[in-house]
C-alpha cells in the first residue's frame, strides 16, 4: 500500500474479497453546493451505490492522508468548511499532503487515489475539458490528461456544456482515451442529453463495458475509458435555456478575471442562480444516475475478473 494512503476498512475488505467499489469525488461536497445540501447529497449518492450491490469510496485528503472510503462524520466535515477546504487536482497533492491540510479531489485526484486503492470505476457528474477560448487561453482540464494515463473508468454525463465540446472530444482522441455512449451515439452535454458531436462507440450494457476495460488492460494500454451517460429524460433541462445561461456566466466570468481552478464552481453556481436552481437540481440528478450505472459496471469487472 502506498505510505500516504489510507483505505477505510470497509473499502479494504470488499477489494480483498473482489466485491465491487465505486469511486467518489469530494469537490461536489465542499464545492458543488451549500451546506447541508452537499452533505445530504454526498450520503444519498453512496446509499445508491449501496443499493446497487456496491460499496462506496468517497474520496479526499483529509489531514494530509490520501482517503479512500470517509465515513459520515468526516463527509459532514467537509461538507461545512466548504471553500475554506483547497480544491485539488494532481499538482496541488505534494503541497496538500506535504502541508497536512485537507484537500477535496476533483476528476484528476480522484482518479489517482482511487488508482492508488485498486478501485477501477469512478462514478461523477461531469468531467472537465477544453474551455472556451483555450486557443488563446491554454486552458484544458488537467482531467484529460489523467485519463491518458491512469487507469480508471469514469462515468458521468459528458463534459460540462461550459466547455468546447468538439474540442475535448479531440482532445480525448489524441490521447487515446475511448469515449462511450451509454445507449446513445452522441455525447450528452452534461444539462441536456446531446451536443451534436458523435462518441467513438455507442454501449448498451455494463458487461460490455467491463470487457472493453479488461481486454484495455490485458493488452497493457494505458490511461482509463470514459463512460458518458446522459441525464435521465425528465430531469434534461431546454438547451436554449441552458445556452443562454450559459453564455451570461461565461461573460461574466470574463467581466470579473475569473480564470484556472475558480472557473468552473463560478460557471456552476451562476448557471444555477440564474436558471433559478433548476440546473442544480438537474445536476444532483445527472450523478445519481451515474453512481447507479457506475455500480453496475464495477460489479461486471469483479464478474469478469473472477472468470479470467
Amino acid at each position: 500500500m502506498n505510505e500516504y494512503l489510507d483505505i477505510s476498512p470497509e473499502v479494504q475488505a470488499a477489494l480483498a474479497e473482489n466485491r465491487p467499489v465505486v469511486a467518489l469525488e469530494s469537490t461536489i461536497i465542499s464545492h458543488g453546493m451549500p451546506y447541508p445540501q452537499n452533505v445530504e447529497t454526498a450520503l444519498q449518492v453512496e446509499q445508491i451505490v449501496r443499493e446497487q450491490g456496491a460499496v462506496p469510496a468517497t474520496i479526499a485528503i483529509i489531514g494530509g492522508r490520501l482517503r479512500a472510503g470517509l465515513t459520515p462524520e468526516e463527509i459532514d466535515y467537509l461538507g461545512k468548511r466548504g471553500r475554506a477546504v483547497a480544491k485539488v487536482s494532481r499538482r496541488d497533492m505534494p503541497l496538500i499532503v506535504s502541508r497536512g491540510q485537507d484537500g477535496a479531489t476533483t476528476v484528476a485526484s480522484t482518479m489517482i487515489i482511487a488508482a492508488l486503492a485498486g478501485i477501477k470505476v469512478f462514478a461523477t457528474g461531469g468531467i472537465g475539458g477544453v474551455h472556451r477560448g483555450a486557443e488563446t487561453t491554454m486552458d484544458i482540464s488537467a482531467d484529460l490528461e489523467e485519463l491518458a494515463q491512469t487507469p480508471v473508468i469514469v462515468v458521468c454525463a459528458g463534459a460540462k456544456s461550459i466547455l468546447d465540446l468538439g474540442l475535448t472530444l479531440e482532445y480525448l482522441e489524441t490521447k487515446g482515451v475511448p469515449v462511450l455512449g451509454y445507449g446513445t451515439d452522441e455525447l450528452p452535454a452534461f444539462y441536456t442529453r446531446t451536443s451534436g458531436f458523435s462518441v467513438d462507440t455507442r454501449v448498451d450494457s455494463p458487461q460490455e463495458i467491463a470487457s472493453m476495460f479488461a481486454a484495455k488492460q490485458g493488452m497493457q494500454l494505458a490511461g482509463g475509458m470514459l463512460v458518458t451517460n446522459p441525464i435521465p429524460e425528465e430531469f434534461s433541462m431546454d438547451k436554449a435555456i441552458i445556452d443562454k445561461a450559459i453564455d451570461e456566466a461565461l461573460a461574466e466570468a470574463a467581466e470579473q478575471g475569473i480564470h484556472g481552478k475558480e472557473t468552473t464552481p463560478f460557471l456552476l453556481a451562476r448557471i444555477a442562480e440564474i436558471t433559478g436552481g433548476d440546473s442544480l437540481g438537474s445536476n444532483i440528478q445527472l450523478v445519481f444516475n451515474n453512481v447507479a450505472l457506475g455500480a453496475q459496471i464495477a460489479s461486471e469487472l469483479c464478474h469478469t475478473s473472477s472468470a479470467s
